[in-house]
């Protein structure tokens, strides 16, 4: 079941449970008093907080990258400018594969440089993930006030990550909507490869800071998540290399102690998020 179909679904549901709450209720008791009442409606709160809930997991399948970069900005890992794709290398980027994959990586930038409250940085990523879009033909995914709402929250650091948050989600769900459900999901693996890139490469001495290596540790669900959301499309030639690339870096995970990583794990991983990551931004 797709994406659209699943979030019909469980709309239909809704509204059955709904109906037949109504109807249920409405033959065994003709009248409630006060206290039933609120009881019914605070049941209904719950029933639409779940579906939310429920709906919000399916629409955006991998967590936002907000969590790994504000871990790596709390652990008090500096803001390195040259871990993130140059702006300048977006007019390069000339098939759909390419733009949805840095589409991706820019978004993992923008993540950085808002958790980092980069404000330059941030409107730099900003207007390449604007031009990406707009060149996927996926304008609908941002409304015309986004970027000066932006702008008018730059000191607002709380709102502006539930902002950008909300963009990724809306981004990935238009581009599902309108049928472009591969490069969908090309965009979010290049969101998770450049988040492990980052995260792998903000230490020269990765192995020995003990709270990165949990935070790399921790990503093992995502890329699972990951590689399940890409393996139905496979047949595309892009997501299959995209495929084997993340392969090698998965059988690191399936074989670490564990406690964690030994220390040859952890420059391999370095090693070959790295080589999948540049192959992306070539």
């Amino acid at each position: 079941m797709n994406t659209i179909k699943q979030y019909a679904f469980i709309a239909t549901m809704a509204v059955l449970v709904v109906a037949i709450g109504f109807s249920f209720n409405g033959c065994k008791q003709a009248q409630k008093d006060e206290e039933s009442g609120k009881e019914q409606a605070e049941k209904e709160k719950i029933k639409k907080s779940d579906i939310k809930e429920d709906v919000s997991e399916i629409v955006y399948p991998l967590p936002s990258n907000f969590e790994i970069t504000e871990t790596l900005n709390d652990i008090g890992a500096s803001f390195i400018i040259s871990l993130t794709n140059d702006v300048e290398n977006v007019n390069k980027y000339v098939t759909e594969e390419k733009q949805a994959l840095n589409l991706g990586i820019y978004s993992a930038d923008l993540s950085y440089a808002t958790t980092y409250n980069m404000k330059q940085y941030t409107m730099d990523y900003m207007d390449v993930s604007k031009q990406l879009v707009n060149e996927l033909g996926i304008t609908g995914a941002y409304s015309p006030e986004f970027i000066e709402q932006i702008k008018a929250n730059f000191d607002n650091k709380d709102q502006l990550v539930d902002m950008v948050t909300n963009s990724f989600y809306n981004t990935y769900k238009f581009m599902r909507q309108q049928g472009k459900e591969e490069l969908s999901k090309m965009v979010v693996a290049g969101t998770w490869i450049e988040a492990i890139y980052i995260t792998t490469h903000v230490s020269e001495n990765t192995y020995h800071n003990k709270k990165i290596v949990d935070l790399v540790r921790d990503q093992e669900k995502s890329l699972e998540k990951l590689i399940d959301l890409l393996k139905p499309s496979s047949e595309n030639t892009s997501i299959q290399k995209v495929l084997e690339g993340l392969k090698p870096l998965y059988e690191i995970y399936q074989n670490r102690p564990e406690e964690g990583f030994t220390e040859q794990q952890v420059e391999k991983l370095k090693q070959l998020s790295g080589e999948i990551r540049n192959e992306i931004i070539s």
